[in-house]
């Protein structure tokens, strides 16, 4: 119950007296006589009863009563209270038109001055700014108790403008010597990053009180600035200042943002000194800066330290452990507050429900939930909407929804957590519908909401939505807010729009950081370093001062090796800056080497950080994988393991497509069943993956089944596990499936039935799979053709093949290579080498793709002078390292042909171990020739590399069989039956 309703008599409560009054103003009404004067309540009475009500209801009751006696043109403090009541409940467009409908004429500036403080004190800062606008345009008077509100609404909503606007009307006015508004305005800049603008605010001042100074102090730790707002603190001791409290806590803000642990222990050194550490807001501040720090144990060791714990060091304690993700510890320390006979308010509900969602889970939710409704705090606005987001955010959208919906007066705070609650479950269209149902039940969107939905936008990718948001927010006037600009900027980027987002951007008057950065991460994302690094020096000559954030955006867009200076120049420059020691900096320095391909500089990167996380060991897992070092990545992971780092599930989607074996890889899924309340889909899609690899499809269907709601991603990965396991047949199956649900097919589906199609090996079969290709207008794609080529190809209509490749409009060195590899494959040599030349002709570069086809074309059709200056021009004339495959292809040719003596000559030449199948060919090759030799020598070396495949042994003994060295041969096999090596035994298969 409010208090001020405790002090009024029984004969003045709101209920009976408006009971009374109604009565007396209908015996009036029915007579057509005026209330006589005596039966009217007093003015007082009218503002007492505004300030008990606490219904809407009642409180347009007592508004029509003020109206009737015409109280609402003569009593500035019923107007007052009236305005204050309204404010109160949530309803400033009533409120508005209450001060609107009580000044026809223009306002005196006494009562704007108290509506102004009404509006402010209940942060209704647009609508403020809105009801001072039409109070000027009727020529309403200002003075030095308007404009601090006035400018803290500008500072509010994030409009310079509007502030330069106050700012010249103070001038104008003559309060431009005011300490009040002085403050305010110098508050207005540094909170809007024009630092200088603030500073020079202050110089002017005349006089300069303690709440001056530490305004200045906190721009400064607002902005980063640690060596002015230190400076300025020694000024202030140097004018006969002392600090308070408040100076403290601003000077508090600017270690934390600087990271300077060493200024900070100081800090806390002179405020022990200055004897204010007993003020309830300096050692919550502290503990709050050593949290900063990452020095939990220093914020644990002041919170046991204070002898008297209230409930804002208990707040500050839970929010600390929170802010690293310590759930288990913040709720530890909200049981010992309970422990302590505290009880929670607002700021300690808040702060623990997000433990619930992010680490206990629904049950410790809801006994959370119960405790909220046994102190009373069930109905509390704050508090319901905690709630709504902690159910939303446990999947529990039913709770949510009836949360919601039991609440009487709902407000901006309520409608946000529930419209982010539906985007939170991917429920766009039913967050974009609340939206527009908050709009009919009289409840204006604020900023929040606006921003809230247009985050919605920018993941359906709805570009027409798009728009439509941004025209709303245009014709209610968020155009002024820069967070909303900054969201529109992010949207028009994620949608594709980068043209209308630089429109967006160019017309925003004076950009602030946050906008610089999101126009830069906007091209960055796309791709665009080049845009990127322009925009970023076009900040840096409008004098606009970078931060971590802007290096990140710009450090992402190098994604090539070509860019590598650049990243190099980006890397110098952080280092020059200081920003270098920032852990997300460094994590994305060390993804843009791993772009580079300079996987050196990413483990110096790596080894150089301080303290590792799980994300450290997830970059540079991902950066091993891009350049293909995958046998880097399980040591890391046991190193990860070993330091007791806690694998996520981008750990684990690095880990699972390079386990050697299937036990491996059952392994890590069983730990992430163990250990996450959830498998994402891409991680069940990547375990479908692994198993495929080791045939073992049944366990790939059971995953496969296990998906609820199978997108387009889940059903491509089924037909690649089909494909992997040459179960092309099935593969069909579950594409019949896949329409038989209307699940449209894309690109990677049509390459999974492509190469299904290609293992069967049937023409008809792949005239219906292209046939299905061009009617779902895949004909375009060239990577789509160049696998059609190589199907068409396989099924034995390589004329069809040659069609497709010339009807292809334009040709990349795939293209080509399919061709030349189809003529290989059909023993076509000589076309293979008429189309490389043709390829020559057409001026595209032969890749190392292109070589290993037209050398396996030469060796199928035994054209050994041309293989030799193919594989001689590799080298020379193209820079391309021979690779195993090429190797193959030469040593096959040359053993074909009965070179033996070249072929061994080229295997004792390669820089690598050679493979087991180029060996078994080699040996094959000296068993048709009868080079015994030769022979023995390349199964000594396939036998010493391969000791389990009893084929190199059978091989072996029969070129020991076939030249009579028989004691050799009962040897060979007397050691193969020691090692229990057994001969495949042969079969016959008729279809």
């Amino acid at each position: 119950m409010n208090p001020r309703y405790k002090t009024l008599p029984k004969s003045h409560k709101a209920g009976s007296f408006l009971r009374r009054s109604n009565q007396t103003l209908a015996k009036s009404f029915a007579s057509s006589a005026p209330a006589p004067s005596s039966a009217l309540p007093r003015t007082d009475s009218f503002a007492e009863l505004a300030h008990a009500t606490r219904s809407a209801k009642c409180l347009r009751r007592l508004h029509a009563l003020l109206a009737v006696t015409g109280a609402i043109n003569r009593d500035t403090s019923a107007v007052t209270a009236a305005v204050e009541g309204y404010l109160s409940l949530g309803m400033p467009g009533a409120a508005a038109s209450v001060f609107a409908g009580s000044h026809r004429r223009r306002p005196t500036v006494y009562s704007l001055n108290l509506a102004v403080r009404c509006f402010s004190a209940h942060g209704f800062h647009q609508e403020l700014l809105e009801m001072y606008r039409r109070a000027c345009a009727y020529g309403g008077g200002s003075d030095n108790f308007t404009f601090p509100p006035v400018i803290k609404a500008c500072t509010a909503v994030g409009c310079l403008r509007l502030g330069r606007e106050a700012h010249g009307r103070v001038l104008r006015d003559g309060h431009g010597d005011n300490v009040g508004v002085q403050t305010a305005l110098l508050d207005m800049y540094a909170k809007a990053g024009w630092v200088g603008a603030s500073r020079a605010v202050f110089d002017c001042m005349a006089q300069r009180d303690l709440i001056s100074w530490n305004a200045l102090i906190s721009g400064y730790s607002l902005n980063g600035c640690f060596r002015e707002a230190v400076e300025a603190m020694r000024e202030m001791q140097e004018g006969g200042m002392r600090p308070n409290a408040s100076t403290f806590v601003a000077a508090v803000g600017v270690c934390s943002a600087v990271g300077d642990s060493d200024a900070g222990d100081s800090l806390h050194a002179f405020a022990l000194k200055c004897g204010v550490l007993a003020d309830e807001s300096v050692t919550p501040a502290f503990l709050s800066m050593y949290a900063g720090f990452d020095d939990l144990s220093s914020s644990r060791l002041l919170f046991d330290l204070q002898p008297v714990k209230d409930l804002v060091s208990y707040n500050s304690m839970i929010s600390a452990y929170m802010q690293h993700d310590k759930w288990k510890e913040s709720f530890e320390v909200f049981r010992l507050m309970r422990c302590a006979g505290l009880g929670p308010n607002l700021v300690t509900v808040v702060s623990v429900l997000p433990t619930c969602s992010d680490f206990f889970g629904v049950h410790i939710g809801e006994s959370v939930h119960g405790m909220v409704i046994k102190f009373g705090l069930a109905e509390q606005i704050s508090v319901v909407s905690a709630l709504v987001s902690m159910y939303s955010k446990l999947g529990e959208l039913d709770s949510a929804v009836q949360l919601f919906c039991s609440c009487t007066g709902k407000n901006h705070l309520l409608w946000n957590s529930i419209i982010s609650g539906y985007i939170l479950n991917n429920k766009w269209h039913t967050a974009l519908d609340t939206f527009r149902r908050m709009q009919t039940e009289g409840v204006a969107p604020d900023a929040t909401t606006v921003i809230k939905v247009i985050s919605g936008c920018r993941h359906m990718k709805d570009l027409r939505m798009a728009k439509s948001i941004h025209g709303y927010a245009v014709r209610n006037s968020f155009e002024l807010n820069q967070s909303v600009m900054n969201a529109l900027l992010a949207m028009y980027g994620d949608c594709g729009e980068l043209s209308d987002s630089y429109k967006l951007f160019q017309k925003m008057e004076v950009p602030m950081l946050i906008s610089w950065n999101t126009i830069i991460s906007g091209y960055a994302e796309a791709g665009d370093a080049e845009a990127s690094v322009r925009l970023f020096r076009q900040m840096r000559q409008a004098d606009l001062q970078f931060d971590v954030v802007t290096l990140i955006g710009l450090t992402s867009s190098i994604s090539v090796a070509e860019d590598a200076t650049i990243g190099e120049s980006l890397h110098s420059l952080a280092v020059k800056s200081g920003c270098s020691t920032d852990v997300s900096l460094t994590h994305t320095l060390i993804t843009m080497y791993s772009n580079c391909g300079s996987v050196e500089a990413c483990q110096r990167l790596f080894d150089s950080l301080p303290s590792v996380n799980t994300v450290s060991y997830n970059v540079l897992m991902t950066g091993y994988r891009k350049n293909n070092l995958s046998e880097e990545i399980l040591p890391l992971f046991y190193e990860m393991v070993k330091n007791e780092k806690e694998p996520n599930h981008i750990t684990l989607l690095n880990v699972l497509p390079v386990c050697q074996n299937q036990l491996q890889g059952k392994s890590v899924h069983c730990y992430a069943v163990r250990n996450f309340f959830r498998l994402e889909t891409s991680m069940l899609t990547s375990a479908i993956c692994m198993y495929s690899r080791f045939n073992n499809f049944d366990y790939s269907c059971k995953l496969f089944n296990s998906v609820g709601e199978k997108n387009i991603i889940v059903w491509n990965c089924i037909l690649s596990a089909c494909v992997q396991c040459k179960l092309a047949d099935i593969a069909f199956d579950f594409f019949r499936q896949m329409c038989f649900l209307n699940v449209n097919p894309d690109a990677v589906t049509m390459l999974a039935l492509i190469s299904a199609c290609s293992q069967i090996g049937k023409a008809d079969l792949a005239e219906c799979v292209t046939a299905l290709l061009l009617k779902n207008g895949f004909g375009g794609s060239l990577f789509v053709v160049n696998a059609l080529i190589d199907m068409h190809s396989r099924c034995g209509s390589i004329s069809f093949a040659r069609e497709l490749f010339d009807s292809s409009g334009a040709k990349d060195s795939v293209t080509w290579s399919a061709m030349i590899n189809s003529y290989g494959l059909h023993g076509d040599g000589k076309s293979a080498l008429d189309l490389f030349s043709m390829m020559i002709a057409s001026e595209v570069e032969p890749d190392d793709v292109t070589f290993v086809s037209i050398l396996s074309a030469c060796s199928h059709s035994g054209l050994v002078e041309q293989a030799r200056s193919l594989f001689k021009s590799l080298q020379i004339d193209y820079g391309i390292t021979p690779r195993m495959e090429h190797y193959a292809c030469m040593v096959d040719l040359l053993g074909r042909t009965g070179h033996l003596d070249e072929a061994y000559d080229v295997v004792g030449s390669m820089p690598f171990r050679p493979s087991e199948s180029l060996l078994e060919s080699l040996l094959g090759a000296c068993r048709f020739h009868g080079n015994s030799k030769i022979g023995e020598a390349v199964g000594k070396l396939l036998i010493e590399s391969d000791h389990s495949n009893p084929r190199s042994y059978v091989m072996l003994s029969n070129i020991y069989a076939s030249v009579g060295k028989w004691n050799d041969y009962e040897w060979l096999r007397l050691d193969m039956e020691a090692k229990g090596l057994r001969k495949d035994v042969g079969i016959s298969l008729i279809e």
